[in-house]
């Protein structure tokens, strides 16, 4: 297969996965409405066209968290994304090295943050959820900064799971789910002989390190179900801000009083972000969120966002609307499904020729300036 754009990563990704592993990644919750706008609305963000500004020392790179990075881009956590590809968390990271970009590692990854530091030589950002084993969240954080980790991404938007409908079609859970999965992996062999035999183990490796046995996809729903805390406050944050001694960043924030909230929290950043439209479906799209989100907390915090970005166009938009710093998720998966890390490398590489093809004829010479000029 061609590819010609960033969105032809996700039919290779389909072509290559059984359907229980698209199916997870590629969907949201109740009817996906959410999901749909996010790309929708982003869509629909016209920018001005410039020309003649003299573009010749155009800039992508940026500062995130005292770290200069190559552009504006990041990787974000995606559970699962480790059975993609052959130790696909590793794969992804790597690529995100030698682009200069951080990786944001997952709590439900495949392979243990260990494992993900010594395959590219660099410490991930990490991502961890509240959970009710406060035993576990402690072990993780302490993991964490072990490997070197300074930049903590705390997803506070998932107290529950939300209602993902298209798993109990795929086979990812409900009746007689294993031996759905194992059939569908005989009609995928590319995938089955990387991951499903070349693969192993498949656990997730951050619990297993702290439980002390494995905990494997069949264990997944069950525990997530478990230990997910609707309860959860800025209460339970305190004692993490105040042991953690790196970066935090607060992710799944779309309303401006909840981020006016993060700032007297203490938090270094926000990622404005509705889950990929995986949680409260109906909620707003992260790109309308983002501008009354930036006008309210000003430049008391470091605004990130996700969400629908498939371009580098659509990072140039969610700059031009106040983020200052974008975050692939679902992008950058089907392109490790696709080609492994060389995929996910190329369309790195694609995000960043488009970055620059936009902001040159937007007039726009430093990606760390862009900002509502570019807006039409």
């Amino acid at each position: 297969m061609i590819i010609a754009a960033t969105t032809d990563y996700r039919e290779a990704a389909r072509r290559r996965l059984p359907r229980f592993l698209f199916d997870y990644i590629d969907g949201g919750a109740f009817s996906e409405t959410t999901l749909r706008r996010n790309i929708a609305d982003l869509a629909d963000v016209a920018l001005k066209q410039r020309v003649l500004r003299d573009m010749g020392d155009l800039s992508l790179e940026t500062e995130l968290f005292g770290e200069r990075w190559a552009m504006p881009v990041g990787l974000a956590p995606i559970g699962l994304a480790g059975m993609t590809r052959r130790r696909g968390e590793v794969q992804a990271a790597r690529a995100a090295c030698a682009a200069n970009v951080p990786y944001t590692l997952s709590t439900v990854s495949v392979c243990a943050m260990q494992e993900v530091t010594d395959g590219c030589g660099r410490a991930p950002w990490f991502q961890l959820y509240v959970l009710k084993d406060r035993g576990f969240m402690k072990d993780a954080l302490e993991r964490a900064w072990a490997v070197g980790s300074r930049v903590l991404v705390f997803t506070v938007d998932m107290p529950l799971p939300g209602a993902r409908y298209r798993d109990p079609h795929s086979g990812m859970s409900g009746p007689n789910a294993p031996a759905r999965r194992m059939a569908q992996a005989m009609f995928k062999p590319a995938w089955a002989l990387d991951v499903g035999l070349g693969g192993r183990p498949h656990d997730l490796g951050n619990i297993s390190a702290y439980r002390g046995q494995t905990t494997g996809l069949a264990d997944y729903i069950g525990w997530l179900g478990a230990n997910f805390d609707p309860t959860i406050g800025w209460r339970d944050l305190e004692w993490i801000r105040e042991s953690w001694k790196g970066s935090m960043i607060i992710k799944g924030v779309l309303d401006p009083g909840d981020a006016r909230d993060a700032v007297r929290f203490g938090a270094d950043g926000i990622v404005v972000s509705n889950h990929g439209g995986r949680q409260l479906d109906g909620a707003l799209s992260s790109v309308r969120a983002l501008p009354a989100i930036a006008q309210a907390v000003g430049g008391d915090l470091t605004v990130l966002a996700d969400g629908g970005v498939r371009t580098g166009l659509d990072v140039v938009r969610m700059l031009a609307l106040g983020a200052r710093g974008v975050l692939l998720g679902r992008t950058y998966v089907y392109a490790l499904a696709a080609r492994g890390e060389a995929g996910v490398a190329a369309l790195l590489d694609q995000i960043a020729a488009e970055m620059r093809v936009t902001m040159t004829l937007t007039g726009a010479a430093d990606a760390g300036a862009v900002d509502g000029d570019l807006l039409a």
